[in-house]
Protein backbone atom coordinates (compact mmCIF):
# COMPACT_ATOMS: atom_id res chain seq x y z
CA UNK A 1 0.00 0.00 0.00
CA UNK A 2 1.38 3.41 -1.17
CA UNK A 3 1.79 6.65 0.90
CA UNK A 4 -0.65 8.41 -0.99
CA UNK A 5 -3.04 5.98 0.00
CA UNK A 6 -3.35 6.34 3.63
CA UNK A 7 -5.10 10.15 3.68
CA UNK A 8 -7.82 10.34 6.64
CA UNK A 9 -11.18 10.18 4.17
CA UNK A 10 -10.05 7.36 2.43
CA UNK A 11 -10.74 8.71 -0.53
CA UNK A 12 -8.99 6.51 -2.84
CA UNK A 13 -8.75 3.30 -0.19
CA UNK A 14 -10.55 1.28 -3.22
CA UNK A 15 -7.57 1.90 -5.32
CA UNK A 16 -4.86 -1.40 -5.49
CA UNK A 17 -1.30 -0.24 -6.41
CA UNK A 18 -1.83 -1.83 -9.85
CA UNK A 19 -5.30 0.22 -10.44
CA UNK A 20 -3.21 3.32 -9.98
CA UNK A 21 -0.25 2.39 -12.33
CA UNK A 22 -3.06 1.05 -14.87
CA UNK A 23 -4.48 4.76 -14.73
CA UNK A 24 -1.19 6.03 -15.10
CA UNK A 25 -0.47 4.22 -18.41
CA UNK A 26 -4.31 5.27 -19.82
CA UNK A 27 -2.92 8.95 -18.78
CA UNK A 28 0.48 8.39 -20.62
CA UNK A 29 -1.06 6.98 -23.66
CA UNK A 30 -3.82 10.60 -23.42
CA UNK A 31 -0.70 12.50 -23.59
CA UNK A 32 1.33 10.80 -26.20
CA UNK A 33 -2.08 11.42 -28.29
CA UNK A 34 -1.54 15.04 -28.35
CA UNK A 35 2.41 14.69 -28.52
CA UNK A 36 2.15 12.71 -31.52
CA UNK A 37 -0.74 15.00 -33.04
CA UNK A 38 1.06 18.82 -32.66
CA UNK A 39 1.15 20.39 -35.60
CA UNK A 40 0.36 23.67 -37.90
CA UNK A 41 -2.92 23.96 -36.20
CA UNK A 42 -1.68 24.21 -32.82
CA UNK A 43 1.15 27.02 -34.28
CA UNK A 44 -1.41 28.77 -36.07
CA UNK A 45 -3.18 29.10 -32.56
CA UNK A 46 -0.89 30.35 -30.53
CA UNK A 47 0.70 32.77 -32.77
CA UNK A 48 -3.12 33.95 -33.42
CA UNK A 49 -3.63 35.05 -29.86
CA UNK A 50 -0.52 36.96 -29.65
CA UNK A 51 -1.55 38.58 -32.45
CA UNK A 52 -4.84 39.74 -31.10
CA UNK A 53 -3.29 40.56 -27.75
CA UNK A 54 -1.27 42.98 -28.70
CA UNK A 55 -3.25 44.85 -31.30
CA UNK A 56 -6.01 44.55 -28.78
CA UNK A 57 -3.37 46.57 -25.80
CA UNK A 58 -1.87 48.66 -28.37
CA UNK A 59 -5.35 49.79 -29.78
CA UNK A 60 -6.47 50.41 -25.95
CA UNK A 61 -3.55 52.68 -25.36
CA UNK A 62 -4.85 54.35 -28.42
CA UNK A 63 -8.08 55.10 -27.10
CA UNK A 64 -6.61 55.75 -23.26
CA UNK A 65 -5.23 58.80 -24.75
CA UNK A 66 -8.51 60.55 -24.82
CA UNK A 67 -9.53 58.77 -21.10
CA UNK A 68 -10.67 61.98 -20.31
CA UNK A 69 -13.90 61.47 -22.28
CA UNK A 70 -15.76 58.66 -20.31
CA UNK A 71 -17.03 56.14 -23.25
CA UNK A 72 -13.03 56.41 -23.92
CA UNK A 73 -12.10 55.62 -20.61
CA UNK A 74 -14.52 53.04 -20.53
CA UNK A 75 -13.37 51.48 -23.77
CA UNK A 76 -9.91 51.72 -23.42
CA UNK A 77 -9.45 50.08 -19.81
CA UNK A 78 -12.06 47.42 -20.77
CA UNK A 79 -9.78 46.45 -23.30
CA UNK A 80 -6.63 47.40 -21.63
CA UNK A 81 -7.71 44.67 -19.08
CA UNK A 82 -8.47 42.05 -21.43
CA UNK A 83 -4.91 42.53 -22.82
CA UNK A 84 -3.18 41.68 -20.05
CA UNK A 85 -5.27 38.62 -18.53
CA UNK A 86 -4.30 37.20 -21.92
CA UNK A 87 -1.10 38.54 -21.99
CA UNK A 88 -0.78 36.71 -18.45
CA UNK A 89 -3.14 33.61 -18.71
CA UNK A 90 -3.02 31.85 -21.81
CA UNK A 91 0.07 33.71 -23.44
CA UNK A 92 2.49 34.37 -21.19
CA UNK A 93 1.63 31.64 -18.43
CA UNK A 94 1.56 28.73 -20.39
CA UNK A 95 4.13 29.68 -23.01
CA UNK A 96 6.78 29.72 -19.91
CA UNK A 97 5.62 26.30 -18.93
CA UNK A 98 7.01 25.06 -22.21
CA UNK A 99 3.77 23.97 -24.35
CA UNK A 100 4.97 25.75 -27.18
CA UNK A 101 8.53 24.64 -27.14
CA UNK A 102 8.06 22.02 -29.88
CA UNK A 103 7.78 24.77 -32.33
CA UNK A 104 11.35 25.86 -32.18
CA UNK A 105 10.21 29.24 -32.66
CA UNK A 106 12.92 31.37 -30.63
CA UNK A 107 10.02 34.18 -29.90
CA UNK A 108 7.45 31.66 -28.69
CA UNK A 109 9.90 29.93 -26.41
CA UNK A 110 9.97 28.97 -22.85
CA UNK A 111 13.57 30.12 -22.72
CA UNK A 112 13.41 33.70 -24.18
CA UNK A 113 9.76 34.87 -23.51
CA UNK A 114 9.29 37.47 -20.55
CA UNK A 115 6.24 38.56 -19.51
CA UNK A 116 4.02 41.61 -18.36
CA UNK A 117 4.10 40.46 -14.57
CA UNK A 118 6.41 41.72 -11.35
CA UNK A 119 8.04 38.32 -11.32
CA UNK A 120 10.97 37.28 -14.17
CA UNK A 121 10.16 34.76 -15.82
CA UNK A 122 12.90 32.50 -14.58
CA UNK A 123 12.15 32.98 -11.07
CA UNK A 124 8.64 31.61 -11.60
CA UNK A 125 9.36 29.09 -13.96
CA UNK A 126 11.31 28.13 -10.82
CA UNK A 127 8.77 28.37 -8.11
CA UNK A 128 5.59 27.37 -10.73
CA UNK A 129 6.87 24.57 -12.76
CA UNK A 130 9.62 23.23 -10.57
CA UNK A 131 7.88 23.23 -7.12
CA UNK A 132 4.11 24.02 -7.75
CA UNK A 133 3.61 21.43 -10.30
CA UNK A 134 6.15 18.76 -9.08
CA UNK A 135 4.30 19.00 -5.32
CA UNK A 136 1.07 19.99 -6.41
CA UNK A 137 -1.19 20.82 -2.28
CA UNK A 138 1.70 19.21 -0.64
CA UNK A 139 1.22 21.18 3.16
CA UNK A 140 4.59 22.85 3.31
CA UNK A 141 5.88 21.88 0.01
CA UNK A 142 3.94 23.84 -2.19
CA UNK A 143 3.79 27.98 -1.76
CA UNK A 144 0.97 28.25 -4.07
CA UNK A 145 -1.24 26.77 -1.35
CA UNK A 146 -2.18 29.42 1.01
CA UNK A 147 0.23 31.15 -0.94
CA UNK A 148 2.08 31.01 2.99
CA UNK A 149 -0.36 33.27 4.72
CA UNK A 150 -3.53 30.91 4.52
CA UNK A 151 -4.70 27.75 6.82
CA UNK A 152 -6.25 25.58 3.93
CA UNK A 153 -6.70 22.07 5.34
CA UNK A 154 -8.02 20.84 9.03
CA UNK A 155 -4.87 19.27 9.84
CA UNK A 156 -2.83 22.04 9.63
CA UNK A 157 -2.59 23.94 13.32
CA UNK A 158 -5.01 26.95 13.95
CA UNK A 159 -3.59 29.92 15.52
CA UNK A 160 -5.27 33.44 16.54
CA UNK A 161 -3.07 34.55 13.08
CA UNK A 162 -5.47 32.71 10.86
CA UNK A 163 -8.62 34.59 11.69
CA UNK A 164 -7.42 37.52 9.44
CA UNK A 165 -6.84 35.52 6.27
CA UNK A 166 -10.02 36.42 4.77
CA UNK A 167 -8.62 39.97 4.86
CA UNK A 168 -4.77 38.79 3.80
CA UNK A 169 -6.43 36.77 0.86
CA UNK A 170 -8.48 40.01 -0.29
CA UNK A 171 -4.95 41.92 -0.68
CA UNK A 172 -3.33 39.68 -2.16
CA UNK A 173 -6.04 38.96 -4.85
CA UNK A 174 -5.68 43.37 -5.36
CA UNK A 175 -2.01 43.10 -5.86
CA UNK A 176 -1.63 39.72 -6.77
CA UNK A 177 1.51 40.20 -9.09
CA UNK A 178 3.25 41.44 -6.23
CA UNK A 179 2.22 38.62 -3.66
CA UNK A 180 3.65 36.23 -6.12
CA UNK A 181 6.99 37.82 -6.56
CA UNK A 182 7.49 38.38 -3.05
CA UNK A 183 6.69 34.30 -2.90
CA UNK A 184 8.63 33.80 -5.42
CA UNK A 185 11.91 35.20 -3.76
CA UNK A 186 11.30 33.18 -0.77
CA UNK A 187 11.53 35.59 1.76
CA UNK A 188 11.20 33.10 4.30
CA UNK A 189 13.70 30.54 3.69
CA UNK A 190 16.13 33.49 3.08
CA UNK A 191 14.88 34.63 6.64
CA UNK A 192 15.73 31.16 7.99
CA UNK A 193 19.79 31.30 6.67
CA UNK A 194 18.67 28.52 3.94
CA UNK A 195 19.35 31.12 0.99
CA UNK A 196 22.43 32.26 0.26
CA UNK A 197 22.54 36.29 0.89
CA UNK A 198 24.04 37.50 -2.71
CA UNK A 199 21.25 34.98 -4.70
CA UNK A 200 18.64 36.66 -2.62
CA UNK A 201 19.57 40.43 -3.21
CA UNK A 202 20.30 39.29 -6.56
CA UNK A 203 16.63 38.23 -7.25
CA UNK A 204 15.20 41.06 -5.33
CA UNK A 205 17.19 43.52 -7.83
CA UNK A 206 15.28 41.65 -10.76
CA UNK A 207 11.94 41.68 -9.40
CA UNK A 208 12.20 45.83 -8.64
CA UNK A 209 13.47 46.18 -11.73
CA UNK A 210 10.40 44.73 -13.07
CA UNK A 211 8.23 46.67 -11.17
CA UNK A 212 10.43 49.75 -12.45
CA UNK A 213 10.20 49.19 -15.53
CA UNK A 214 6.19 48.90 -15.52
CA UNK A 215 4.89 51.82 -13.30
CA UNK A 216 7.06 54.19 -15.36
CA UNK A 217 5.43 52.45 -18.74
CA UNK A 218 1.88 52.61 -16.91
CA UNK A 219 1.92 55.30 -14.55
CA UNK A 220 4.68 57.81 -15.74
CA UNK A 221 4.90 57.48 -19.74
CA UNK A 222 1.63 56.74 -21.08
CA UNK A 223 -0.27 59.06 -18.51
CA UNK A 224 2.03 61.90 -20.06
CA UNK A 225 1.57 61.01 -23.67
CA UNK A 226 -2.22 61.67 -23.15
CA UNK A 227 -1.82 65.12 -21.90
CA UNK A 228 -5.19 66.62 -20.35
CA UNK A 229 -6.09 63.02 -20.43
CA UNK A 230 -3.26 61.80 -18.31
CA UNK A 231 -5.20 61.53 -14.33
CA UNK A 232 -7.45 59.39 -16.37
CA UNK A 233 -5.36 57.33 -18.04
CA UNK A 234 -3.31 56.69 -15.00
CA UNK A 235 -6.73 55.57 -13.64
CA UNK A 236 -7.38 53.37 -16.09
CA UNK A 237 -3.84 51.81 -16.22
CA UNK A 238 -4.39 51.09 -12.74
CA UNK A 239 -7.83 49.62 -12.96
CA UNK A 240 -6.55 47.43 -15.70
CA UNK A 241 -4.19 46.18 -13.36
CA UNK A 242 -6.10 45.61 -10.61
CA UNK A 243 -8.85 43.91 -12.91
CA UNK A 244 -6.05 41.95 -13.78
CA UNK A 245 -5.00 40.80 -10.40
CA UNK A 246 -8.25 40.28 -8.89
CA UNK A 247 -9.18 37.91 -12.12
CA UNK A 248 -6.04 35.88 -11.75
CA UNK A 249 -6.23 35.44 -8.43
CA UNK A 250 -9.85 34.20 -8.72
CA UNK A 251 -9.02 31.30 -11.66
CA UNK A 252 -5.97 30.03 -9.30
CA UNK A 253 -8.55 30.26 -6.20
CA UNK A 254 -11.38 28.11 -8.60
CA UNK A 255 -8.45 25.47 -9.36
CA UNK A 256 -7.08 24.78 -6.31
CA UNK A 257 -9.07 25.46 -3.62
CA UNK A 258 -12.93 24.31 -3.50
CA UNK A 259 -14.65 22.12 -1.27
CA UNK A 260 -13.65 19.08 -2.40
CA UNK A 261 -10.09 19.62 -3.85
CA UNK A 262 -7.29 17.59 -1.71
CA UNK A 263 -4.32 18.28 0.40
CA UNK A 264 -1.69 16.16 1.00
CA UNK A 265 1.03 15.77 3.75
CA UNK A 266 4.63 15.71 3.17
CA UNK A 267 5.40 12.07 3.66
CA UNK A 268 2.84 10.91 1.26
CA UNK A 269 4.67 11.76 -1.85
CA UNK A 270 7.78 10.00 -0.35
CA UNK A 271 8.43 7.23 -2.68
CA UNK A 272 5.84 8.44 -5.33
CA UNK A 273 5.28 6.79 -8.62
CA UNK A 274 4.30 8.14 -12.31
CA UNK A 275 1.02 6.82 -11.28
CA UNK A 276 0.61 7.95 -7.93
CA UNK A 277 1.80 11.63 -9.20
CA UNK A 278 -1.10 11.75 -11.80
CA UNK A 279 -3.23 10.72 -9.17
CA UNK A 280 -2.26 13.74 -6.89
CA UNK A 281 -2.96 15.77 -9.81
CA UNK A 282 -6.28 14.56 -10.03
CA UNK A 283 -7.40 15.05 -6.66
CA UNK A 284 -5.81 17.93 -5.68
CA UNK A 285 -7.44 20.54 -8.75
CA UNK A 286 -11.16 21.37 -9.92
CA UNK A 287 -12.77 22.69 -12.74
CA UNK A 288 -15.22 25.63 -14.53
CA UNK A 289 -17.45 25.36 -16.22
CA UNK A 290 -18.04 27.50 -19.30
CA UNK A 291 -17.86 27.98 -22.76
CA UNK A 292 -14.79 29.38 -24.94
CA UNK A 293 -14.46 32.84 -23.83
CA UNK A 294 -14.24 31.04 -20.33
CA UNK A 295 -10.96 29.01 -21.38
CA UNK A 296 -9.41 31.37 -23.59
CA UNK A 297 -9.88 34.22 -20.65
CA UNK A 298 -8.47 31.80 -17.85
CA UNK A 299 -5.55 30.56 -20.30
CA UNK A 300 -7.59 27.42 -20.49
CA UNK A 301 -6.96 26.64 -16.54
CA UNK A 302 -10.74 26.13 -16.41
CA UNK A 303 -9.82 22.59 -17.33
CA UNK A 304 -7.20 23.25 -14.07
CA UNK A 305 -7.10 18.90 -13.91
CA UNK A 306 -5.77 18.34 -17.50
CA UNK A 307 -3.68 21.66 -17.00
CA UNK A 308 -1.64 19.39 -14.05
CA UNK A 309 -1.37 16.25 -15.63
CA UNK A 310 -0.35 17.56 -18.47
CA UNK A 311 1.16 21.15 -17.83
CA UNK A 312 3.57 21.16 -20.92
CA UNK A 313 0.69 20.40 -23.57
CA UNK A 314 -0.90 22.92 -25.63
CA UNK A 315 -3.56 24.39 -23.66
CA UNK A 316 -5.96 24.49 -26.95
CA UNK A 317 -6.26 20.99 -26.47
CA UNK A 318 -7.35 20.46 -22.90
CA UNK A 319 -10.68 20.55 -24.11
CA UNK A 320 -10.37 17.76 -26.29
CA UNK A 321 -9.02 15.78 -23.65
CA UNK A 322 -11.00 16.69 -21.05
CA UNK A 323 -14.45 13.64 -21.69
CA UNK A 324 -11.50 11.03 -21.88
CA UNK A 325 -9.92 12.71 -18.35
CA UNK A 326 -13.37 12.61 -16.77
CA UNK A 327 -14.00 8.86 -18.35
CA UNK A 328 -11.27 7.88 -16.26
CA UNK A 329 -11.84 9.50 -13.18
CA UNK A 330 -15.80 7.86 -13.58
CA UNK A 331 -13.70 4.29 -14.20
CA UNK A 332 -12.18 4.79 -11.22
CA UNK A 333 -14.70 5.97 -9.30
CA UNK A 334 -13.02 9.46 -8.27
CA UNK A 335 -14.43 12.76 -8.00
CA UNK A 336 -14.15 15.64 -10.76
CA UNK A 337 -14.38 18.28 -9.28
CA UNK A 338 -15.94 20.84 -11.33
CA UNK A 339 -18.50 24.12 -11.46
CA UNK A 340 -19.48 27.49 -12.85
CA UNK A 341 -16.91 29.87 -11.81
CA UNK A 342 -19.22 31.31 -9.59
CA UNK A 343 -19.68 28.48 -7.41
CA UNK A 344 -16.19 27.53 -7.77
CA UNK A 345 -15.09 30.91 -6.16
CA UNK A 346 -18.04 30.76 -3.73
CA UNK A 347 -16.75 27.63 -2.76
CA UNK A 348 -12.97 28.71 -2.26
CA UNK A 349 -13.64 31.78 -0.51
CA UNK A 350 -15.98 29.82 2.11
CA UNK A 351 -13.22 27.64 2.84
CA UNK A 352 -10.94 30.30 3.36
CA UNK A 353 -13.35 32.04 5.57
CA UNK A 354 -13.89 28.12 7.49
CA UNK A 355 -10.38 27.42 8.01
CA UNK A 356 -10.21 31.13 9.34
CA UNK A 357 -11.69 29.64 12.94
CA UNK A 358 -10.94 26.82 14.56
CA UNK A 359 -12.30 23.38 13.33
CA UNK A 360 -15.81 22.71 13.52
CA UNK A 361 -16.17 26.44 15.23
CA UNK A 362 -19.21 27.20 13.32
CA UNK A 363 -20.68 23.84 14.15
CA UNK A 364 -20.14 23.67 17.83
CA UNK A 365 -21.53 27.47 17.63
CA UNK A 366 -24.57 26.58 15.89
CA UNK A 367 -25.43 23.39 18.35
CA UNK A 368 -25.29 25.81 21.09
CA UNK A 369 -27.83 28.83 20.08
CA UNK A 370 -30.09 26.04 19.29
CA UNK A 371 -29.87 25.03 22.89
CA UNK A 372 -30.18 27.81 24.47
CA UNK A 373 -33.77 28.18 24.52
CA UNK A 374 -34.43 24.21 25.56
CA UNK A 375 -32.13 25.03 28.79
CA UNK A 376 -34.37 27.99 29.73
CA UNK A 377 -36.97 26.81 29.66
CA UNK A 378 -35.99 23.95 31.77
CA UNK A 379 -34.71 26.59 34.25
CA UNK A 380 -38.13 28.30 34.15
CA UNK A 381 -39.90 25.04 34.76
Amino acid sequence: MTAIQKKPDNAIAHLSPADIEELGRSLDAIREQVVGSRGADDAAYIRKVIDVQRKLELTSRAVLLFSLFPPAWLAGTTGLSIAKILENMEIGHNILHGQWDWMRDPKIHSTTWEWDNATPADMWKHSHNELHHAYTNVLGKDNDLGYGIMRVDEDQRWSPFYLGQPLYNFLNACFFQYGIAAYDLEIGKYLKGRKEKVAFKGQVTKVLNKVKKHALRDYVLHPLLSGPSALTTLGANATANLVRNLWTHSIIMCGHFPEGVETFEKTSIVGETRGEWYLRQMLGAANIDGGAAMHMMSGNLSFQIEHHLFPDLPSNRYAEIAPQVQALFEKYELSYVSGSFPKQLASAWHKVFRLALPNDFLAKTAASVTDLPVRAAGKAA
